[in-house]
Parts: structure tokens; C-alpha cells; sequence
């Protein structure tokens, strides 16, 4: 299955490792919210650890802008929670700031078309889902290659701009710029100022 911008988010509810605690989970805890939903290969290992305490240091920034950031792998929960409690200065993650999904059946990769041809555990997908549980980006990356909490924090504010007043935003905009009036004749005030 491969989701598209748009596309309902497909529902889970699940186990999952929040505040050091084992808890039930379900997205449609979040209606109301937006969520990033990232997924992860495999606890224990190089680039994950560093996505995923860049995301948790920077949770706050999220929920300032009403998002709550979620990740998740095919691991347990016992195997999040000991990668928790080991420390950062070790490979481990510390304390973590956000819910950290056991996919353990790996129906949830799957359904987000996110699931290694191997089929033994997820790609690094990216999931924008605004507060109607509409997903509105899709980014995937091969596990060699790390996200961007920018970037992310770019397309969120991104999003809520448009969705507020209904103008879309150009290439490597940030909060501030200019953005763009989507008709053929209102557009030309953005475009007349570029060299």
C-alpha cells in the first residue's frame, strides 16, 4: 500500500513506551491534533538514536504549534525501554519526550507502506497528519539517510499557513517569507519580485 498526500491515516491502536511507562496507544487519541509519525529500522543501532532524541529535544517546539510527534519501530516495548534507560554518551536515548510505538506485528508499517522488502522492519517514513487525520506529507528515506527536525518543523508551519489563509507557500520558504496567491493574475505580485 502506498499512502498519498490526503489519504486518511490508517488507525492503530498499540503498545507503546510514553514517560518511561508501557501504554496503550491509538491515533485517534490525536484527533484535533497534528502529528508527525516517524518510523524507525531497529533500536539499537546508529542513525536512530540521533532522530530520535532530535525529534524528543525538540517536542516542545511541536506542541507550541498543536503537534505531538510519534515514533515508532517493529521493536517491543521491553526493547524501547532498555534503549531508554541506556545512556545517551552509550548509543541509548535517555529521557524521552515522546511515545515511542512496538509495532511488534508490523501492521502498522505495512499499512503505512513503510515496511521493508525484507519484511523485517520499517524505512525511515515521515508522516504529516493534520488534525482531521488527513495525511498531508509523505517522506520516505533509504536507512542510511537521517531526517531533519527543520525541515519537518518547516513543513508543519508550512501546512498551518496555508490551511490559514489559503496561500501557498514557494520553494525553501521559512515563517516570514513571502508567500504566494494561487491565481494566474494574483500570483504576478509574488513572481514581479523575483530577479
Amino acid at each position: 500500500m502506498s499512502l498519498r498526500p490526503n489519504d486518511t491515516a490508517p488507525q492503530f491502536t498499540v503498545q507503546a513506551v510514553s514517560n518511561g511507562d508501557i501504554v496503550d496507544l491509538s491515533l485517534s487519541d490525536y484527533k484535533g491534533k497534528y502529528v508527525i509519525l516517524f518510523f524507525y529500522p531497529f533500536d539499537f543501532t546508529f542513525v536512530c538514536p540521533t532522530e530520535i532524541c532530535a525529534f524528543s529535544d525538540r517536542a516542545d517546539e511541536f506542541r507550541s504549534l498543536g503537534c505531538e510527534v510519534i515514533a515508532a519501530s517493529c521493536d517491543s516495548v521491553f526493547s524501547h525501554i532498555n534503549w531508554i534507560n541506556q545512556p545517551r554518551n552509550q548509543g541509548g536515548l535517555g529521557e524521552m519526550k515522546i511515545p515511542i510505538i512496538a509495532d511488534t506485528t508490523k501492521k502498522i508499517a505495512r499499512d503505512y507502506g513503510v515496511l521493508s522488502q525484507a519484511g523485517d522492519a520499517a524505512y525511515r517514513g515521515l508522516f504529516l497528519i493534520d488534525k482531521e487525520q488527513k495525511i498531508r506529507v509523505v517522506m520516505i528515506n533509504d536507512n542510511p539517510i537521517g531526517r531533519s527536525v527543520d525541515e519537518s518543523l518547516r513543513l508543519l508551519n508550512a501546512l498551518q499557513f496555508t490551511e490559514e489563509y489559503g496561500e501557498v507557500c514557494p520553494a525553501n520558504w521559512q515563517k516570514g517569507d513571502a508567500t504566494i496567491k494561487p491565481t494566474t493574475k494574483d500570483s504576478k505580485e509574488f513572481f514581479s519580485k523575483r530577479k
